[in-house]
């Protein structure tokens, strides 16, 4: 059974929130005295449940404060302005910075069950994007599409939604085009959020066949505001069919916007590349450097080499020079600035260069000689950094190692093949760096990444984690060491510096996370003073409950998301105050721009950081940020699509789960077995009446008494799995006399019962 949409939010609604429970006046002090001013958190609560925007009046009546008390209360909301969780709206107003304006700039991302458009604002900083559903366009206006933008005046109508009523159209969206599935007369979108599908009239098919992925446009006229249900489109270009292998990934592609085709002056130029000559760069082709990648990887930029200096360690990362091939402002620059990066998908990778480059000159291949840049760094036993050098140089691989044959040589004390004792002094100087990490206390999330595997004709063998070794962290923590010494480095030359920045948490993401952490009994401290080691010490202590991977992935959707910056704040995930990407320049435009300043700060080469490229970093930090996530996206979505044509052979059987999200419209759920995650609508718990309790995460029965809470073991039949959205539905077996015991212990009897959140027994990469 399909999952219902969401029920539209009522229009308007009593109190603060306009439909949310209203924040309540602090009763007067005893005796008439005026109360104490507010704390930080109540005043940012009273703001974030108000509709719009508030004045110190509306303020100091809330809290019952006097006239005397207003010069403390301008300092308080001076401070709360200062560290951006409150935002001027006019001269005498202000409203919590959570909340959306009066007026805001949005753009269409989707149409509701009825057709009509919701929006999203085009810039927005905090955590979860609002929706905000639009009114429909005055008569003789078309109606909004997907792509459009708009002014609109806004209203908050509960919760993080909002109604919004166009004032006027502006420039810069994309223009209005449709991904779908054509079959005759009609188009199904192929993005989960849209739930509505296109009429296609006679004339307007394009040639487009059953089954094809195609894109469409809107077609334009006067009769568009006027129809309430699926609107007319035109196909304009025909993708493949899905039924072909890697059709897959094409669709994301297409979804996500990616550029996938080089032109030919770039490929060209990458053709046209040629060895590197030693002239100016130091030899290291004597030094056993070696690459260790997944078993599935296609390109190799980074080679390691570590041996006993004194009672310490001698460190050395080799990075292909991509620099070397890549000129600034070249077709081959301009190409990898588009893309951003690189993007992986289980069939087939979107590379930032063409393949001459990303596989041909710029991949460390085993015996062939390659250009470098390198970093050479030293620790001492206790794995503190003593000294570091970076230079250019000229190596040659002694092998391409997996993660799996590292880490079974060194479980049987073994070289792979590689000199004796070779494997040994990388995991001696690994043991001493991740000592000084442990210390450190950084948030390491080792959350399993899931594999898909695939058979010729891209039909899905298997979805299961990615095993993760030792072996994974021996590169990471050399790949960090590296990042930082770069970082460094460019201080030290008064250069500039594309870091990698992460911030704390938002005060919005701890207050969830308070929440939820709070069900198992667990603290944190105020927001200002949490540290990386809480959030270490939390998953050290869940790390054998039932409920470790929902924590952890709880922890980290609590996290704020890592960017580019030339300006620095650090890197709150890894304790670090400084660091930047040095390691992947064939897949990261961020690593080609930190190898171009170093080559310039350390008068390598002439080709590198010109002043033209520094004067643009905030704008280019800015763009490869969007490109970074807009490839995560366009990854999930594929392993969430794969996963679900997996799922498919298998509805109708029962799951064990974990309830993953709590929502006024039902509850997203979990599976133990492989991580697939689903819906699952109010329409398929038991009838009842249900209330949902935000702050708490539940949703409660109101006749039956059940209970649904965040983390709860639940068991769930698959209803529905749509490969074309990659959205999974399912049925609650709990309260249901259709349930059939799953095959564990302790399965709870039929019937109504009352659930709740079994606690521990003990209460007490994202890409870096």
């Amino acid at each position: 059974m399909a999952a219902p949409p969401p029920r539209k939010p009522r229009r308007g609604g009593s109190g603060p929130a306009g439909g949310d429970a209203p924040v309540r006046p602090r009763p007067r002090a005893a005796g008439g005295e005026p109360n104490p001013l507010p704390s930080r958190e109540e005043l940012r609560a009273f703001l974030r449940g108000a509709t719009g925007r508030v004045g110190k009046t509306e303020i100091s009546r809330h809290f019952g404060l006097s006239s005397d008390q207003r010069p403390a209360l301008r300092a308080l909301m001076a401070e709360l302005k200062e560290e951006g969780s409150i935002a001027s709206v006019g001269r005498r107003t202000i409203r919590h910075s959570a909340n959306l304006p009066d007026m805001a700039a949005l753009e269409v991302f989707g149409l509701d069950a009825d057709g009509e458009p919701m929006a999203r604002p085009i810039t927005w900083d905090g955590a979860e994007k609002p929706v905000v559903y639009m009114r429909p366009e005055r008569p003789g206006q078309p109606a909004l599409a997907p792509g459009d933008r708009v002014l609109a005046r806004i209203t908050r109508i509960g919760g993080n939604k909002y109604e919004g009523r166009t004032f006027k159209r502006i420039g810069g969206g994309s223009p209005s085009r449709i991904l779908g599935i054509y079959s005759p007369g009609l188009i199904e979108p192929v993005d989960r959020r849209v739930r509505t599908a296109w009429i296609v009239p006679p004339g307007q098919e394009n040639g487009a066949e059953e089954g094809e992925l195609v894109l469409a446009e809107l077609i334009p006229g006067g009769s568009r505001e006027r129809f309430m249900g699926p609107k007319p489109v035109r196909v304009v270009e025909r993708l493949g069919r899905m039924d072909e292998p890697r059709a897959v990934s094409r669709l994301c592609i297409a979804a996500h916007r990616i550029p996938a085709e080089f032109p030919d002056e770039a490929v060209k130029a990458a053709e046209r590349a040629r060895a590197v000559p030693l002239v100016n760069r130091d030899d290291l082709r004597d030094i056993p450097l070696v690459t260790i990648d997944g078993e599935d990887a296609r390109d190799f930029d980074d080679a390691v080499f570590a041996e006993p200096d004194g009672d310490g360690w001698r460190i050395i990362v080799a990075i292909a020079d991509v620099a070397h091939y890549v000129r600034t402002a070249s077709p081959l620059d301009r190409e990898a600035k588009l893309r951003g990066n690189s993007v992986y998908f289980p069939d087939r990778v979107v590379p930032m260069l063409p393949e001459a480059l990303s596989n041909g000159w710029c991949s460390l291949k085993p015996d062939a000689d390659r250009g470098c840049l390198y970093v050479e760094m030293r620790f001492d036993r206790e794995g503190m950094k003593t000294g570091h050098r970076f230079g250019r140089g000229l190596m040659r691989s002694a092998a391409r190692l997996t993660y799996e044959q590292v880490q079974a040589a060194r479980d049987a004390a073994e070289d792979a093949g590689l000199a004796p004792g070779h494997i040994a002094r990388l995991y001696g100087a690994f043991d001493a760096l991740l000592a000084a990490r442990l210390r450190r206390g950084t948030l390491d999330l080792d959350i399993p990444e899931r594999r898909v595997i695939l058979d010729p004709d891209g039909k899905v063998l298997s979805v299961a984690p990615r095993p993760r070794f030792d072996s994974h962290r021996l590169i990471e923590e050399f790949m960090v060491a590296a990042n930082v010494c770069a970082a460094e480095e460019l201080e030290r030359l008064h250069m500039p510096c594309m870091y990698r920045i992460h911030d704390r948490p938002s005060d919005e993401k701890m207050e969830t996370l308070r929440s939820f952490l709070g069900g198992f009994g667990i603290t944190l401290p105020p927001s200002s003073q949490v540290k990386p080691r809480d959030f270490a010490h939390i998953l050290d202590k869940m790390k054998d409950a039932p409920e470790s991977r929902l924590v952890s992935e709880t922890i980290l959707r609590g996290q704020s998301q890592a960017e580019y910056n030339p300006d620095n704040i650090g890197h709150f995930g890894l304790a670090l105050p400084r660091y930047a990407h040095f390691t992947s320049p064939i897949r990261r435009y961020a690593d080609l721009l930190v190898h171009r300043a170093l080559i310039r700060g350390l008068k390598l080469g002439d080709d590198g950081l010109t002043d033209a490229e520094a004067a643009q970093m905030p704008d280019t930090g800015e763009h490869i940020t969007k490109t970074e996530r807009r490839a995560a996206l366009a990854e999930r979505d594929a392993v969430d699509r794969y996963l679900a044509a997996f799922m498919a052979d298998r509805v109708g059987v029962q799951f064990l789960a974990r309830v993953s999200g709590v929502t006024r419209f039902g509850l997203f759920v979990t599976l133990e077995e492989n991580g697939a995650s689903g819906i699952v609508p109010t329409s398929a718990l038991p009838d009842d009446q249900w209330l949902h309790e935000e702050a708490a995460m539940r949703l409660i029965g109101r006749r039956t008494g059940l209970t649904f809470t965040l983390g709860q073991e639940v068991e769930v039949r698959l209803s529905e799995a749509v490969p074309r959205t990659g959205s999974l539905t399912f049925q609650l077996m709990q309260g249901d006399p259709r349930a059939t015991p799953a095959p564990r212990q302790g399965t709870p009897p039929r019937g109504r019962q009352k659930i709740t959140m079994r606690q521990p027994k003990s209460a007490k990469k994202h890409r870096r």
